[in-house]
């Protein structure tokens, strides 16, 4: 099978893409190919209407185990770039993000897996930033996110060392979110994803571009939040006690 970036679907929870990282072969190391698609893929799942979130995963039983070098004719500077563009096209994705994590999480993966708003790993999943091993320079953005998730002494760590750590001590330092025993992956994926797609994507939006720093739109949210109604349609259910049926940036009928 030849490497690729797979676009998938949760069966039984609509509104939500699954892009899978496929190189069995290698791990699901990111070819330049793949680190070329990825942006080009992100803006389309950004721009359709029937996406309301958005699931990163890799094919079988690891996530991600980095950047394929061996196909890129410069190693260095092109990996590195090509992988930067990659990681904040992910990041910058409008909508919410969530990493499910098998297996090997680490280099370009770890990158990638940082770069979405969440990560699910499941029980047993191995997370390494390596670039000491490589002696590569590890990019300042992808540094900075990096802190921002662990703080500067776990970061220090990984990075000085190279080291894998497991889902314990990803969970107690906040590189992941929430750690999934038993094979239950999965099911608790779909399991939240369901929750996300029913809260009002009006407000997710907004707060993951305040959550990233961006604090001067308090003016255009507040004008989206008078012209979409979810605000209104929300204290309506409530009052009601049904389940509210937002419609910010809903395909039109």
């Amino acid at each position: 099978m030849e490497p690729q970036l797979e676009r998938t679907v949760i069966k039984g929870v609509d509104g939500v893409a699954v892009l899978v990282i496929s190189n069995p072969a290698k791990r699901n190391a990111m070819t330049a190919g793949m680190w070329r698609a990825f942006p080009a893929l992100l803006a389309e799942l950004a721009a359709d209407p029937a996406v309301r979130a958005l699931v990163l995963t890799g094919a079988g039983a690891t996530f991600c185990a980095g950047a394929d070098i061996s196909t890129l004719s410069e190693p260095g500077d092109e990996q590195q770039a090509l992988a930067v563009r990659a990681e904040e096209a992910l990041a910058a994705f409008p909508k919410p993000t969530l990493a499910a994590v098998r297996g090997y999480c680490v280099g370009g993966g770890s990158q990638l897996a940082a770069a979405c708003d969440l990560r699910f790993a499941e029980e047993g999943a191995l997370f390494g930033v390596t670039p000491a091993k490589l002696g590569i320079v590890y990019p300042a953005s992808s540094t900075r996110r990096l802190v921002s998730l662990v703080g500067p002494s776990a970061a220090k760590f990984l990075l000085f060392s190279g080291e894998l750590i497991g889902t314990e001590r990803a969970l107690r330092t906040g590189l992941v979110d929430e750690v999934v025993a038993g094979g239950g992956l999965d099911e608790r994926v779909a399991e939240f994803a369901r929750v996300l797609v029913s809260r009002s994507l009006l407000t997710q939006e907004a707060a993951k571009e305040f959550a990233s720093g961006r604090t001067d739109r308090d003016g255009y949210w507040a004008d989206q939040a008078r012209g979409s109604g979810d605000t209104a349609e929300g204290v309506a259910a409530f009052l009601e006690r049904r389940s509210p049926r937002f419609t910010y940036g809903a395909e039109p009928a």
